[in-house]
Order: structure tokens, then sequence, then C-alpha cells
């Protein structure tokens, strides 16, 4: 992730909210530890030091095996997840508006 995201800009850059900003916009599918860590843009190292955490307080789950690779994806029936989901949204929506609004300023 090369730039930050609306959400990012808004609620900080670190590597929580980066693994949490990567899981929002493609919560669809599942990953591995390290395509987590490459795809949100922090190191492997830093991603093990709270994913326990993560696994702990259900907001992430494992979803299946490849050889020895395990994936996981966003729980979206945790309802911590429902109304973090939620936030991020509205969040990133309303920033956009604004943003949308201020490039019509510019135009006219």
């Amino acid at each position: 992730m090369s730039s930050k995201s609306l959400f990012l800009k808004m609620f900080g850059n670190s590597p929580i909210l980066r693994v949490l900003d990567f899981f929002m916009v493609y919560e669809d599918f599942d990953y591995s530890m390290i395509d987590i860590a490459k795809n949100s843009g922090i190191g492997y190292s830093t991603l093990k030091l709270f994913w326990n955490d993560l696994i702990k307080y259900d907001i992430v789950k494992k979803t299946r095996k490849i050889g020895k690779a395990k994936l996981f994806k966003l729980n979206i029936q945790n309802s911590v997840v429902q109304q973090f989901r939620k936030l991020y949204w509205v969040s990133v929506k309303k920033e956009t508006e604004k943003l949308l609004k201020q490039k019509v300023k510019i135009k006219h």
C-alpha cells in the first residue's frame, strides 16, 4: 500500500490500523499472514506482534490451510468488526464528500 487511505489519514497510520484498513477494502478473500503484511505495507515481524490479539478477540479467523500456509479473513460475524466497518465506511464516505466539494469549489 503505497499511499495512505482516507481512513488512515483521519485516524492514524499505525500498523494495526493499516491491517484493518486492508481487511476493510479486501474483506471478501482470505490471505496468508505474509500477504496481509505485504499488502498492508508493514513488516511480517511487526504483524506478528499483534496478530495473536486479532485472533484472541476474534477480529480475524482462520479459514483454511494450503500446504503450510494458514489463510485468514476478517470475521464479519463479530459485533466489534461490524461496528468498525460502519465507522470505517461512514468516515471514508464523509471525507470523500468533503474532498469532492473542495474540487467543485476549485472548478468554479
